[in-house]
Order: structure tokens, then C-alpha cells, then sequence
């Protein structure tokens, strides 16, 4: 038989049980546009966070009290890790390449002002942020290079905060009071959005002495350096970790590089966006299930063309490659009904859900048919081999 003849005849198949044939079409499509969807939610997540992450600047080194590693002894021991200070951030500006540092304390803590009270957070920082972490002023300036005790009490608004607080009025010299402190407004940054969930334009920032003695820490949260492009990130990590060694005596302290953090980050995200794919390919089985079912009546509906096709010289091969043929047909059309409805709702969800990030890998859709007409290779082998085995005398008298 060729070629031609073969799909001539698995079209005919098809064609003349419209409605069961579409059932199961669909059984595929649903299942090819619920793995296309999820992907897309997934990728597009994937992209948004990535993005996120990185809307700070990429070269940026993260310094954080503590050893992330397990360590040795009896648990429940208090930790003896010394905590970062000014001083160790006054040392890390002098590694060579490091551009900008910034001293962290963080916070949450309540902010008055204007006969109004607000409780938000607050960002400990230092004037290298706007260097650091791309920081930009819409309204006055930031906060001005000062010295650990030096620093005055003095308040740089996001303008989410600020309108909170002042409305369409300037906040600039007012008075503001956060926790116990009095500070006075400098400064209103651009909108800078959301981080994780956290509304950076929602934060009040001011020098990170007065955050250490506002929130009664013994150090610092975190240094931030920020290092000249180009330069390689492992090399100032270890000259950085050299010092703190050496000013600390171990290495009571973690260096994170940003690479290393969105290496991290990216790596978790692929794994949920794999993982998201898989939940949504669960439903392929439906499709597959329905393979089986409409193959095995098929078989049993044309016994008596099978052995006539098989008393005519029809060699059994020709038989199984015909049926699994129309099983692949089946499979590959659903997939591609699957395809096109699964981009066509991602598409729709990115048109009235704009804050959603949907973007659908062309990797994923490629795989996608092609899992297709392998669940329809796979789903139709035992009934194709069926009718290949069939007797040709047997068959006839089933007519």
C-alpha cells in the first residue's frame, strides 16, 4: 500500500465518526492547552521575578551576618557570629573595583506626620544607594554622604508613603516622626514598584545609624557593594571575604554574589515552571485514555475490512502501520487544536490581566505537539497490533 492510499484511508476512518473522533480530538486539545497555558503563566512568572530581581543593577554583592552553611555542636546553642559593622563597611569600600557601599538595617515601624499615621517600612541605607541600587530622586535629594554617628535625622519618602502621608502637598522640610525619632524630610524617590511583594514605594528610608538606634540593633542587617563593571564578581567576593575574615578572625559571615542569586533564583523557577508543565500534562492522559477507547471500537467496527484487506495480500504490518497512522493523525490534530487554543487564552490573559506575565516558550509548544503524536503512537499500538493479528477467515465471517 502506498503512501497516499494509507492516509487517504486513515482520513476516511476519521471522518466518518465526525462526532467521535472530535470527542476525542478534544480529550488531546484540552490537555495540550492546559500544559501551553500553565508554561506560559509559569514562564512569563519566571521572567517578571527575574526581572524584578535584576531591576537594581547586576553588579551587586550581598554581605549578611551569620554562616547560611551547617555547622558543627550540640543544637540549641546561641550563636556567636559578630555582627557587621560600619567599620566593616568603611573597610569593604577600600576593596579594589568596589564602586559604591551600602550599610542595611531594615525595619517596620510606625511614621507620623501631617496629623497622620502610617505603619510601613523602613530602609536604613546610606547616599551610595543611588549608585548601588539605580535609586532616583523625583523630588529634593537623597540622603547626603555622612559618617555612621554623623548622619542627621533625615527621611527620603517613597512616593507611595508620601502621598499617604502629605497628599498633592510638598513633604519637603516637614517634620516626621518614626518610632520615637524626629526626622525631616529631604527627599521623594520616583516610583520604583514592588519586590517580592514588597512595595519599595511604600518605605521610608534614612540613614542607617539612626535605623540601628531606631530599632535598638546591635548591627547591621546587611552591606550591599557594588562593583565596576566588568570586574569579576568571584574574585571581589573573595577579596571581600579575605577582609571580614581577617577583621573578624573566622568567617562568621555569607558573600552572595547577584550572579549566584539569580543562578539560584532562575534554577527554582525553571524547576516550578517544569513542574507546572507536568500537573497540566496529567490531563493528556484523558486524551490518551481516549485514544485507546476509540482505536480498540475502531478494530472491532472494521473486522470484516481488515480481513479483506488481509485476504487481498495485505501484509500485517501494513494493517498495524494503518491503524497506528490514524491514531497519530488524531493525536497530532488535537495537539495542534491544543496548541492554538492554549496561545490564543494565554494571549487573552495578557490582554485583561496586564499585571499577569504570560509568555509561551516556543520549546514548550514544539514539545508539546510532539507529545502529542507520541501519546497517539503510544495509545494505539495495542489495538493496531490487534488488528494486525486478526485471522483473514475469521475476520470475513464477522461481516
Amino acid at each position: 500500500m502506498i503512501l497516499r492510499d494509507g492516509i487517504t484511508l486513515a482520513v476516511r476512518a476519521i471522518t466518518a465518526h465526525r462526532l467521535r473522533s472530535f470527542l476525542t480530538l478534544l480529550g488531546i486539545a484540552v490537555g495540550i492547552a492546559a500544559v501551553i497555558l500553565l508554561t506560559s503563566i509559569g514562564a512569563g512568572v519566571h521572567r517578571f521575578v527575574l526581572a524584578e530581581f535584576s531591576q537594581f543593577g547586576t553588579n551587586v554583592i550581598g554581605i549578611a551576618p551569620g554562616r547560611m552553611e551547617a555547622r558543627g555542636g550540640p543544637p540549641g546553642l546561641p550563636a556567636s557570629a559578630r555582627p557587621l559593622t560600619f567599620e566593616d563597611a568603611q573597610a569593604l569600600a577600600h576593596v579594589p573595583n568596589v564602586v559604591g557601599v551600602v550599610p542595611t538595617v531594615s525595619g517596620n515601624a510606625e511614621v507620623a506626620g501631617n496629623g497622620r499615621v502610617r505603619r510601613t517600612s523602613i530602609f536604613g541605607g546610606s547616599a551610595a544607594m543611588l549608585r548601588v541600587f539605580n535609586v532616583r530622586v523625583h523630588v529634593g535629594q537623597f540622603l547626603p554622604e555622612e559618617q555612621g554617628g554623623e548622619a542627621r535625622n533625615l527621611v527620603v519618602l517613597g512616593p507611595t508613603l508620601k502621598t499617604e502621608l502629605f497628599g498633592t502637598a510638598s513633604a519637603l522640610g516637614t517634620r516626621l516622626r518614626i518610632g520615637g525619632l524626629q526626622f525631616r524630610v529631604v527627599g521623594v524617590l520616583e516610583p520604583k514598584g514592588q519586590f517580592l511583594g514588597i512595595d519599595l514605594d511604600d518605605t521610608a528610608y534614612i540613614p542607617a545609624a539612626r535605623a540601628v538606634e531606631l530599632f535598638n540593633r546591635e548591627g547591621l542587617t546587611q552591606i550591599y557593594l557594588s562593583y565596576a563593571e566588568g570586574s569579576a564578581s568571584a574574585r571581589l567576593a573573595s577579596d571581600a571575604k579575605r577582609l571580614l575574615i581577617a577583621r573578624h578572625g573566622r568567617e562568621d559571615f555569607t558573600v552572595t554574589t547577584q550572579e549566584e542569586m539569580l543562578r539560584t533564583l532562575g534554577n527554582i523557577l525553571d524547576m516550578l515552571t517544569m513542574a507546572i508543565g507536568g500537573l497540566g500534562s496529567i490531563s493528556l492522559l484523558v486524551g490518551a485514555v481516549g485514544i485507546v477507547t476509540i482505536m480498540t471500537i475502531a478494530v472491532a467496527e472494521r473486522t470484516s475490512e481488515v480481513g479483506l484487506m488481509l485476504a487481498l495480500g495485505a501484509q500485517r504490518r501494513t494493517i498495524l502501520g494503518l491503524f497506528l497512522g490514524e491514531a497519530v493523525v488524531l493525536a497530532t490534530i488535537g495537539g495542534a487544536m491544543g496548541l492554538a487554543l492554549g496561545i490564543g487564552l494565554a494571549q487573552l490573559i495578557r490582554v485583561a490581566v496586564p499585571a499577569l506575565p504570560v509568555h509561551t516558550p516556543v520549546g514548550y509548544a514544539v514539545l508539546a505537539v510532539v507529545l502529542a503524536a507520541l501519546i497517539g503512537l503510544g495509545a494505539g499500538v495495542l489495538p493496531a497490533r490487534r488488528a494486525s493479528k486478526l485471522d483473514p477467515v475469521e475476520s470475513l465471517r464477522a461481516e
